[in-house]
């Protein structure tokens, strides 16, 4: 896991590697600070030596600027490392996730992966920082210090031998015990993010069906298991803080008893004022070395949690993958489907889709209609491989839909989906996602064929309008006119709309569907609606029951031969005076 998560570093091996060894300097200066002390004292001071006291006192002020300058050094450093790192670390996650097939997208769920990309890598970087700077300061100083200590008294130094195993063993159960906490509550996260994400998504049926307090409960229900569970993990660190003062205090008590004792008893020959006061600024480097330890192994165990989260995404690896030599250009959009079966969770007994036969001519347009849950989305998502067969094979210009390069079967369909998206941006930049190299006068082109120019123009900055996030401050049918001259724009050889004309009139439907065969003739079109209306001029049209094909023909053919058809083309009309 440490090898997988070190290589997000990468360019900044260097100030990863300058923070530490500031540290060492800073803690060198740091640990011949308390002797310069000793030295002032006993000699400048207690011995009245004015000579000796500037000497000293000079030396002290150029250590602690010294010390000062490295410390500053260290954290700019050591910020700059963290940072990087996580700059890094959520690029490579970002990156493996757009790779990612729908299904491994689906495992994980949007919310979780916005969960680890935020909040698991923060925790990350935090824990980052502390191990680079900290963790290298607290054990340097420990150990330089407790043999600074014994070399003025090995007596005094074995009162920290007892603080230590007290405060190991206090640690070790405060880490251990702690750590099941932080994976439950990381997990808890994912789904208040859901919560959060689902109400923004949907904002507008919330307060259509005044819904708010119902959310407002389901937000406080989320955030009352994240404070329980927090709740529980934090009591047990608290733990840690109370347990490290007692040994501070008692380990200062002891010294101050029994040095001063010495001092008093000896006549300072054993021990002199400014070594107690050397070994008690050693005390407090060696105390709090040990409670900087103790908070970065709490750090680290809220990171280790995430730190398990953040390589899952980065482990995952796509279900769809490119073949060995794949094949790189398509000839044709012709589409043959062989008794094609699909499910989403890989398993034969539970297929949405099942025996599916069927074959498309390249430049000819199919229509597909069928009731909610037949089947459509799914067949339709087989072509540009978002998922891929279960048994069965599709195949497009002759050549299995497997055996194509994954960027070249997808360049050559475009697909229009249930779910219109528009990113936040200009139109004009909104459109280019289909051509990013496509001229002012191909934008136009393609908003004519798909009947968006006429509503575009009307805007005050026309092609330059902005969007906003969602494509909000646009109608649904203006968003799915944008999205079907987005697709045209790819010049696609094959051009999916899955019930993509739902919130256009019926006219403007029809003026879209005459473009299309006027248009883009050589182009296959596969047409998914609802309305008969959009799909009965096509040169076949199937009917999808329960995941099957229910009938295939043309309208006249289907009319007369399925009943299902006839039965939705009758309610469809019912009350027409054409009929």
């Amino acid at each position: 896991m440490i090898k997988k998560l070190a290589r997000s570093v990468r360019e900044y091996k260097f100030v990863s590697l300058m923070t530490p060894l500031c540290v060492i300097l800073e803690v060198i200066i740091d640990i011949i600070i308390p002797f310069t002390m000793a030295k002032m004292i006993d000699t400048g001071i207690s011995g009245g030596n004015q000579a000796a006291l500037v000497r000293y006192g000079t030396m002290l002020i150029v250590c602690v600027l010294l010390g000062l300058t490295f410390g500053v050094l260290s954290g700019g450093f050591c910020a700059a490392a963290s940072a990087g790192f996580a700059k890094n670390l959520r690029k490579d996650m970002y990156y493996k996730i757009q790779n990612y097939s729908f299904a491994n997208i689906d495992k994980f769920s949007a919310s979780s992966i916005v969960t680890r990309l935020t909040t698991d890598v923060t925790n990350v970087q935090n824990a980052y920082m502390m191990i680079i700077r900290v963790a290298v300061r607290a054990p340097l100083m420990l150990v330089f210090s407790l043999a600074a200590s014994f070399t003025i008294s090995v007596k005094l130094s074995f009162i920290f031998f007892i603080a230590i195993p007290v405060l190991g063993i206090g640690l070790y159960l405060v880490v251990t015990r702690s750590h099941p906490y932080f994976e439950k509550v990381f997990n808890i996260y994912d789904d208040l993010n859901g919560v959060v994400e689902e109400n923004l998504t949907g904002i507008r049926v919330v307060k259509s069906f005044v819904r708010e307090k119902f959310e407002i409960k389901k937000f406080a229900g989320v955030s009352e298991k994240i404070y329980k569970t927090f709740s529980k993990a934090e009591g047990i660190v608290a733990y840690n803080a109370p347990l490290m003062q007692f040994c501070v205090y008692m380990c200062l008590l002891l010294l101050c008893w029994f040095g001063a004792k010495a001092i008093v008893s000896t006549g300072a020959t054993e021990l002199t004022t400014g070594q107690l006061t050397s070994l008690i600024a050693y005390a407090m480097n060696i105390l709090n070395c040990l409670m900087m330890l103790s908070m970065v192994m709490v750090m680290i165990n809220m990171a280790r949690a995430s730190s398990e989260r953040i390589v899952e995404i980065l482990d995952e690896e796509s279900s769809l993958k490119n073949r060995e030599n794949p094949v790189c250009e398509m000839k044709n959009g012709e589409i043959i489907f062989k008794n094609v079966g699909f499910s989403y969770v890989d398993d034969k007994d539970k297929e949405c889709l099942k025996n599916i036969s069927l074959t498309v001519k390249s430049g000819s347009t199919l229509g597909i209609i069928g009731g909610t849950g037949s089947g459509k989305t799914s067949l339709v998502q087989l072509i540009p491989r978002l998922y891929d067969v279960t048994e069965g094979s599709i195949e497009i210009g002759g050549v299995d839909v497997r055996d194509y390069d994954l960027f070249t079967l997808r360049n050559e369909v475009a697909v229009v989906l249930q779910k219109n998206v528009l990113f936040s941006g200009t139109i004009k930049e909104n459109l280019r996602w289909g051509n990013k190299n496509a001229s002012d006068e191909e934008i136009i082109h393609a908003c004519k064929l798909a009947q968006a120019d006429s509503f575009v123009e009307t805007f005050p900055r026309k092609y330059n309008t902005y969007i906003e996030q969602g494509g909000t401050n646009v109608s649904g049918g203006q968003k799915q006119r944008l999205c079907i001259a987005r697709a045209l724009l790819k010049k696609p050889k094959i051009l999916i709309l899955d019930d993509s004309t739902s919130a256009v009139d019926t006219k403007t439907d029809a003026m879209i569907r005459k473009a299309f065969r006027e248009e883009i003739p050589d182009t296959t079109k596969i047409i998914i609606a609802q309305r008969i209306s959009s799909v009965e001029d096509a040169d076949c049209i199937i009917v999808m029951e329960g995941g099957k094909i229910n009938g295939c023909g043309t309208h006249e053919e289907l009319l007369e031969n399925n009943a299902i058809y006839k039965e939705i083309y009758e309610s469809q009309t019912k009350g027409d005076d054409r009929h």
